[in-house]
């Protein structure tokens, strides 16, 4: 009897996993290659290294190019205004990776890994920050989510540059005192902030380790440090922003709904953050359920294909016992 198989892509900007499996929750493949976002990529890029990964994970399990697959699933950040979802599902379905397939925002597939309520919102607070809600009837709402540009305040790199902005002026007294002077001076070696920004500013620190600072400015705020700790509580109020909106364009603020937290700041529990957002999804919608999402963004995706296939229910805990074990690297060729 020939089984039915799908295809899953959860495509991050540091990384990308792929699931190959059956319509009866066996994987058959899992495993992980570089970011795929057609933001840092180009969307011809994304696309390129998207098609080696798959061709890598048919190899791994044991499919042949020529076996069909039903359904594949593609999530990828970057996939977030309605033209660029249009056309990266064009690119994806003139591969003829499956005969069907779903391309959207990456930040679906971790709504789905964190529940199966119909009616649910999910918040990412990672890198950068994103929302998304989708209701029972099939409506969905989201954001724009392109940075600064879009409104969007908040994630673990804005994070560390307010950390770095707070910290020099509360040293060379532009702004109040804080722990954050010492604490960035710290962290990167250096006597000073003064110093921290030239090293910055010469190459001497390597741009992206601003990002860094986000514990540092959790850290910080723990300890009662005023600034800090305004800083958590703007970050607590955006992302309850987000869950008002959404649940406002979805009517579910008087309803039972889930509200799944996800990316590395809202995954690490901060007490300041975990319990202010806590208590203000409690005011704002009383019988939402809100939980932390504890499996990988790919199980999502994978689960959001067997919802297509139309898998039986007892499936899904099978696939997610089966993706909680790390993923495989890829193959040197299908990263390159």
């Amino acid at each position: 009897m020939k089984t039915t198989l799908f295809l899953a892509v959860d495509g991050g900007n540091s990384k990308t996993d792929i699931v190959l499996g059956t319509v009866h929750g066996e994987v058959l493949a899992f495993l992980r290659g570089p970011g795929s976002s057609p933001h840092s990529l180009g969307v011809p890029g994304a696309i390129r290294l998207l098609d080696a990964l798959v061709a890598d994970a048919r190899l791994v399990g044991g499919v042949a190019p020529q076996t069909p697959v039903a359904q594949a699933s593609v999530f990828l950040a970057g996939a977030d205004l309605p033209v660029e979802v249009e056309r990266l599902h064009k690119e994806v379905a003139a591969l003829s990776w499956a005969e069907r397939s779903t391309v959207d925002n990456d930040t679906f597939a971790l709504l789905r890994a964190g529940t199966s309520i119909p009616d649910a919102i999910a918040v990412v607070c990672g890198a950068g920050i994103n929302c998304v809600g989708r209701a029972a009837d099939g409506r969905t709402a989201r954001f724009p989510s392109l940075g600064e540009i879009s409104g969007d305040w908040g994630g673990g790199q804005h994070l560390g540059k307010l950390a770095l902005w707070h910290a020099a002026r509360g040293e060379d007294g532009r702004g109040p005192a804080t722990e954050l002077s010492a604490a960035v001076a710290v962290h990167f070696g250096r006597s000073t902030v003064e110093q921290v920004s030239a090293a910055l500013h010469l190459g001497e620190i390597h741009s992206d380790r601003v990002y860094e600072l986000s514990p540092v400015l959790f850290a910080v705020a723990a300890s009662g440090d005023r600034v800090a700790t305004g800083v958590v509580r703007e970050q607590a109020e955006e992302i309850l922003a987000l869950h008002r909106v959404a649940a406002g364009r979805l009517g579910l603020q008087a309803k039972r709904h889930a509200v799944v937290l996800g990316g590395g700041v809202l995954h690490a529990r901060h007490p300041m953050l975990h319990d202010a957002v806590l208590a203000g999804i409690r005011v704002a919608a009383p019988l939402a359920e809100v939980t932390v999402v504890s499996d990988p963004p790919a199980t999502g995706a994978a689960l959001l294909a067997l919802d297509v296939l139309g898998a039986a229910p007892d499936v899904e805990p099978k696939l997610r016992e089966a993706l909680r074990r790390p993923p495989a690297t890829a193959a040197s060729e299908a990263a390159a």
